[in-house]
């Protein structure tokens, strides 16, 4: 019997309801009180209830599994990822045109999936909701989902999705936010399209829609070398006039609101050569992973920390980072308190596989890592890995060099520490993954 619906098991977590109820890994769930079950997303509206009847398949059987819910007690239950929706638009300055052949083939994947909006904080158009859509994320309350708005001029917003076809952004807007679905935004910051006028112009009209519009982020187009449109890289004079607009709208919220609302990139303030909010502007930190208050927040979680009084072994550390945030990692690491048996030295490393105006860390491939660190390892003992440049839950970076082949090409062990302040403490410590 074969099932065309459904969740199949990936893993069953030990000690769990699960476990004790005896599901078994390749169990395809089908429905949970008589709800069928797309996606996990289904799963985890439904199983809510203290009382769960859960038909399943094993094979050409199928199961019926009865589960009472006790409180503190996870189900503890994850399944194989569902299928992603495929974003159809064109865009000019599309990150994913811009990559190289020969890199993993998730990366070439387009998703435009409202799922993996509110699982993930993946930014959508909104392109290609179905009437179905619409009516799952009011009746789920998939809320907050992460929206690229680009522009509210619909004839601009097209020429920067790549069609002709594309919705009424302000009216996918107002259908959500008059059902009480939170939104991030996001406008992709191209010199020439949507910048001046028609920056302002964005900002206002989604700021008709707060506060179910909660944030709205303001980003610099990023371009690599192998990208096929001829788009106009972001530069000092337009990132300082794209943060003056941005400036003179978060006063006006915050008088208003105690909420600067709209926030410029960190990016944009290192181009303009700017210095950033202070850190209690950027509220709860929505947009954190969209590079909104990554710096800042760094910065200050580090003064806060303390190394202990005595480290374990004299060890000299090597860790690396990309250029634009190597000017402030290593300020934060010369205010580290000084220890007898601990060095630690930053190295910043140009990216050469994408083109030089690619900065960030995150972007940095394992081939561009071996290279410029191949002739300062000489008396180190450790390489710190920030995480942010390998795949989650994998020793990969983007151009599949696993952290294996760093420490052998190298002749250097090689450690993944966590991208944050307290990560880099426990690297150093020992106490870190």
């Amino acid at each position: 019997m074969q099932v065309k619906n459904g969740l199949e098991i990936e893993n069953i977590h030990q000690g769990s309801l699960t476990e004790k109820s005896g599901f078994l890994p390749g169990d395809v769930l089908l429905s949970i009180n008589s709800h069928k079950l797309r996606d996990s997303i289904d799963f985890m509206f439904y199983s809510t209830d203290d009382s769960l009847k859960i038909n399943a398949q094993r094979g050409d059987k199928i199961i019926t599994f009865n589960i009472a819910r006790e409180e503190k007690r996870e189900l503890g239950i994850d399944f194989k990822p569902f299928k992603v929706m495929i974003c159809k638009n064109n865009c000019i300055f599309c990150f994913v045109k811009q990559l190289p052949k020969g890199l993993r083939k998730t990366l070439y994947i387009k998703d435009e999936d409202y799922r993996m909006s509110f699982l993930y904080g993946n930014y959508i158009t909104l392109s290609n909701l179905s009437k179905e859509d619409r009516k799952r994320i009011i009746e789920q309350r998939l809320s907050p989902l992460y929206i690229s708005v680009h522009s509210t001029n619909k004839a601009i917003r097209n020429k920067l999705l790549g069609t002709s076809k594309g919705p009424d952004i302000l009216k996918e807007l107002k259908f959500l936010t008059e059902n009480k679905i939170r939104l991030h935004t996001q406008i992709v910051l191209c010199p020439g399209y949507n910048d001046g006028k028609e920056l302002s112009r964005t900002i206002s009209d989604l700021y008709r829609f707060y506060p179910y519009v909660s944030s709205i982020a303001v980003v610099p187009v990023g371009l690599t070398m192998h990208r096929g449109q001829m788009i106009k890289p972001m530069e000092k004079e337009e990132a300082r006039n794209a943060l003056k607009i941005i400036g003179s709208f978060q006063k006006r919220f915050k008088k208003r609101h105690g909420d600067p609302i709209v926030y410029g990139a960190d990016e944009l303030y290192i181009k303009a050569e700017i210095i950033f909010l202070p850190i209690k502007e950027y509220g709860d930190f929505h947009q954190i992973e969209n590079g909104v208050g990554m710096v800042p927040f760094f910065m200050d979680q580090i003064r806060k920390l303390k190394l202990p009084k005595s480290l374990p072994l004299k060890k000299k550390f090597l860790t690396f980072t990309g250029l634009s945030f190597y000017p402030f990692l290593q300020k934060s690491l010369e205010k580290l308190p000084e220890r007898e048996n601990l060095t630690i030295e930053v190295i910043p490393v140009e990216n050469k596989f994408f083109g030089t105006s690619i900065t960030v860390t995150g972007l940095l491939t394992g081939r561009d890592v071996i290279k410029t660190l191949s002739n300062k390892i000489e008396g180190y003992d450790v390489i710190l890995v920030p995480d942010v440049v390998l795949k989650d839950g994998d020793d990969r970076f983007l151009d599949d060099i696993t952290l294996k082949n760093l420490e052998e090409t190298l002749g250097i062990p090689a450690k993944k520490i966590q991208s944050t302040p307290d990560g880099l403490i426990k690297g150093i410590t020992g106490d870190g993954k």
